[in-house]
């Protein structure tokens, strides 16, 4: 089901994705934005399982600018290890890493033709949010508890497109104080919270929480077929 393509962005920097293609002809496409884990064994399931619904699913290698085939576990090396590239592509000068999301919304307009959504977890989740304000041509966009998105600075932003959020009422990172503030400033987006920790998504992590998990994908799914396919179905 997946393959590695070489996505272009506008400055010229080659940045891998991994693309999902579903068994029939997608009349829409989903871009998967990773953790600080890189594009890993999760994320490339992740992006198979929205594939298998019926999108063309694209996940770009985020760590790319920085360093090259990034592919982490959940260790607390492999923390650290993660939050350091995530600083290093945070300082690139802008728009840094958002040209490579942009080069991923291109291709996946191109190759599909169809609207373009987009979801994301943890620092991916940061970069839909953003990617959801600054970039052009996206349709919908669902973060998953978001590090950083609730701050004053970003919930000033303003989404072009329809939002839905995922957030954990037990997250260390992120407070409900600060997802109530964020909702406040965004009364448009959907704001859901769940009784779980930080990567209750993820099936590889001990935070994994997997009613939470299911919960939030159907909502997203319904999500992305209402605002990309126009169907509720």
């Amino acid at each position: 089901m997946g393959s590695t393509i070489q996505l272009t962005a506008a400055d010229g920097t080659q940045v891998p994705a991994y693309v999902a293609t579903p068994a029939a002809p997608a009349k829409a496409a989903v871009l998967v934005i990773q953790e600080i884990f890189g594009v890993n064994a999760h994320i490339r399931e992740v992006a198979d399982a929205y594939a298998s619904e019926g999108f063309l699913t694209i996940a770009p290698a985020m760590f790319q600018r920085v360093q090259a085939q990034v592919e982490l576990g959940y260790a607390e090396a492999d923390m650290g290890a993660g939050m350091a590239l995530k600083t290093a592509v945070e300082a690139l000068p802008e728009p840094g890493a958002l040209q490579d999301i942009q080069a991923a919304i291109d291709h996946a307009h191109a190759s599909c033709g169809g609207k373009v959504g987009i979801v994301g977890y943890c620092w991916g989740g940061l970069l839909t949010w953003r990617s959801a304000c600054l970039l052009n041509g996206l349709s919908a966009a669902a973060p998953y508890y978001g590090g950083g998105m609730t701050t004053e600075a970003e919930s000033a932003r303003q989404a072009k497109v329809p939002v839905m959020a995922h957030f954990a009422e037990e997250d260390k990172w992120i407070s409900m104080e600060s997802v109530a503030a964020f909702q406040k400033a965004q009364p448009a987006a959907q704001v859901f919270t769940y009784p779980a920790h930080h990567g209750f998504n993820c099936n590889h992590r001990g935070t994994w929480q997997a009613e939470a998990a299911a919960l939030a994908k159907q909502r997203s799914l319904a999500f992305f077929k209402m605002h990309l396919l126009g169907s509720a179905h």
